[in-house]
């Protein structure tokens, strides 16, 4: 599924399941409790944190699907065609970091 479709797609189960969008700042604040969620399976799995018994059946790509559904509830509700979008940052990134990371001391 493309972006494009996975817009369309959170956007119908908004019409069949939800009764509407939450408004733009509700969901800001979904997508800032959903990274949070994130950041903190990555910190104690990955990080240097101790993971708590609580924590070691969560499910990381759950929890980054949450934030992936989130963003595509924004975009869909502030009219962003967030496959143009990513296609655009990702023809600037090409271009402008093409050699930049092959440079960079810290990455070898």
């Amino acid at each position: 599924m493309n972006i494009q479709d996975a817009q369309k797609a959170v956007d119908s189960w908004i019409k069949e399941h939800g009764v509407r969008y939450f408004n733009e700042l509700t969901n800001m604040a979904q997508l800032t409790e959903e990274v949070g969620e994130v950041a903190r399976i990555i910190a104690r799995r990955y990080g240097e944190q101790s993971e708590k018994e609580s924590d070691k059946n969560k499910d990381l790509g759950e929890e980054l699907a949450d934030v992936v559904f989130v963003v595509l509830c924004l975009a869909n509700q502030t009219g962003i065609n967030l496959q143009d979008a990513f296609d655009k940052k990702l023809d600037l990134k090409t271009k402008r970091d093409h050699d930049r990371h092959h440079q960079n001391q810290k990455l070898k």
